[in-house]
C-alpha cells in the first residue's frame, strides 16, 4: 500500500488552504481516493483556491484501467509544468508518487526557483515510485513591524512569493499524487551568501544552494537567504540575518560564504581582515547564541587561468581571512575555494568554460551577444560544487551527513563528473542579465 495512504487529511478548500498541516492531492480526471483532493488540467492556481496548475502550464490528464484510484489516472505534459499550493512560512515533508500504468516515465522535481528536489525518478510501464523529500517556504516577515528589504529583482523570484511552485521536467513527467505536511522537527540549514549561492530564478544561471536539496533525505530543508551581488554588511542591512536569526532554532545551521562583493568595499574600515572578518565572526556569534551551528565556507574561485593552466587567485586575502575566521571561532570550514579551484583545473582553460555561463549567441531566446562569464555558473557548474559542499560536510564529520543521500562515494574535484553523462532539464524561463556582483 502507497505511504500516502498512511495519513488522515484536513482540507480546508478555499483562501484557508493555507491553515492546512496535511493536504493530499490525486492528480487527474478519473476516480479519486478516499481523503484526496482531486486536481483538474483545468484548476488553474489562484489565492482563492490556494492551489492549482501555475506560470501557464498545460497540462493532460491520462486515465488507465485499474481498481487504485489513486494510480489509475495522472498529470502530464510534453513541456516543464507547474503547481503551487498556498502554505505559511515553514518546513514541509512533500511525498509524490510517480508513474504510469501503460507507460514508462521520467520526471525530475525542482521547486520555487529552480531549487533541485528530487533528479531522474524513472519508473517502468506499471510500476509507481513514491518519493519523500523536506522543503523550506519562507517569507519577508520578520516580525509585525519589520521585513526584509529585498531588491527590485527579487519581488517577482518564485522564493519570496505566498505559496509553494513545483516543477515537473524530464522526458516523461508524470505525477499520479502528492501529499504536503507541515513539519516542526526538520534541520534546517540556512544559507548567507551572494550569487554563488542564491537560488538562481532562470537560465542558464545556476548557483550550488540550489542544487544541495537533492543530496539530502527527508529531515533536512535548506532555506536559502543568498542573493546575488551582496555582502556581510549588505545582507546585515537588508535585515537578512535578523530574518534568519529570528527563526533558526538549535541544532539548525548556518553556511556562511560571501567575499566576492566584499573585496569591493573600498572604507577605511573595509578589507579582508577588518569589516569582512569582524562581521564573519558577528554571524559566527549570533548563530551560535541562538543554539545553531555556524560553517564558514570560503568563497568559490573565479575562473582566472595563467598560461601555464594554473587557476589564479582573485580574491585577495578574503579566502584566508574566513579560514583564520572559522578557526578563531572553532567552527567548521569549508574550502570551497581550494575545491572549486582544483574543479577548474581538471576540466582545463577552455572545458572549465562549460562549468560557467559561456554561451555563444542566440542559445537563449533575445541573446544576440555571447555570453561569457567566469564567476557565475551554469547549472553543470552549481551541481558540481554542491558536490563540493557535500564532501566538507562528511570531512568536518558534520551531524548534518546522517541526512545524506549518498555517504559512502567520495567526490574528488579533480576528478569531476563528465558532461557527456551529466544532463540538466531546463525550465521554462530564461534570461540574458547577468546577476548582480561579479
Amino acid at each position: 500500500m502507497l505511504q500516502c495512504f498512511a495519513f488522515t487529511a484536513l482540507f480546508i478548500v478555499s483562501s484557508n488552504i493555507a491553515e492546512a498541516q496535511n493536504l493530499k492531492f490525486d492528480f487527474g480526471n478519473g476516480k479519486i481516493a478516499k481523503g484526496y483532493k482531486q486536481v483538474l488540467p483545468t484548476d488553474i492556481y489562484s489565492a482563492e483556491n490556494g492551489f492549482g496548475f501555475d506560470l501557464g502550464s498545460t497540462v493532460t490528464s491520462v486515465e488507465r484501467k485499474g481498481k487504485n484510484a489513486l494510480t489509475c489516472d495522472l498529470i502530464t505534459s510534453e513541456k516543464p509544468f507547474y503547481f503551487s499550493v498556498n502554505v505559511p512560512e515553514g518546513s514541509y515533508n512533500i511525498t509524490i508518487t510517480f508513474g504510469d500504468l501503460n507507460a514508462a516515465t521520467a520526471t525530475t522535481v525542482k521547486a520555487e526557483s529552480r531549487r533541485l528536489m528530487l533528479e531522474n525518478i524513472v519508473t517502468k510501464p506499471g510500476e509507481f515510485v513514491t518519493k519523500t523529500f523536506t522543503i523550506n517556504r519562507k517569507d519577508r516577515q520578520i516580525n509585525t513591524s519589520q521585513k526584509v528589504s529585498l531588491k527590485e529583482r527579487e519581488l517577482t523570484k518564485l522564493d519570496w512569493d505566498d505559496k509553494l511552485t513545483f516543477e515537473f521536467n524530464n522526458t516523461k513527467p508524470a505525477i499520479a499524487a502528492m501529499e504536503i505536511t507541515k513539519v516542526t522537527d526538520a534541520v534546517t540549514v540556512y544559507l548567507a551568501g551572494n550569487s554563488t549561492v542564491v537560488n538562481q530564478d532562470d537560465e542558464p544561471w545556476a548557483a550550488w544552494g540550489q542544487m544541495i536539496p537533492n543530496f539530502f533525505k527527508p529531515g533536512v530543508s535548506i532555506a536559502n537567504h543568498a542573493e546575488s551581488g551582496l555582502t556581510l554588511g549588505s545582507f546585515l542591512g537588508s535585515k537578512r540575518l535578523e530574518k534568519v536569526l529570528s527563526v533558526i532554532k538549535p541544532g539548525d545551521y548556518l553556511f556562511i560564504e560571501f567575499g566576492h562583493n566584499d573585496q569591493k568595499e573600498k572604507g577605511p574600515n573595509d578589507g579582508a581582515w577588518k569589516s569582512y572578518t569582524e562581521r564573519l565572526k558577528l554571524y559566527i556569534s549570533e548563530a551560535k547564541k541562538k543554539g545553531a551551528i555556524p560553517v564558514v565556507v570560503t568563497s568559490t574561485a573565479r575562473r582566472n587561468f595563467d598560461s601555464t593552466g594554473k587557476n589564479i587567485n582573485s580574491l585577495g586575502d578574503y579566502p584566508a581571512a574566513a579560514r583564520k575566521a572559522a578557526a578563531d571561532e572553532g567552527v567548521a570550514l569549508i574550502d570551497l575555494n581550494v575545491m572549486s579551484t582544483t574543479f577548474y583545473e581538471a576540466l582545463g582553460p577552455n572545458e572549465s568554460k562549460k562549468a560557467f555561463v559561456h554561451y555563444p549567441a542566440n542559445s537563449y531566446p533575445g541573446q544576440d551577444k555571447p555570453l561569457a562569464d567566469n564567476t557565475h555558473f551554469n547549472p553543470y557548474g552549481a551541481y558540481e560544487l554542491a558536490k563540493c559542499i557535500v564532501e566538507g560536510i562528511k570531512q568536518n564529520k558534520l551531524g548534518l551527513a546522517n541526512y545524506l543521500v549518498d555517504t559512502t562515494t567520495t567526490f574528488n574535484p579533480s576528478k569531476p563528473d563528465a558532461l557527456t553523462t551529466w544532463h540538466w532539464y531546463e525550465s521554462s524561463k530564461s534570461t540574458v542579465v547577468k546577476p548582480d556582483g561579479n
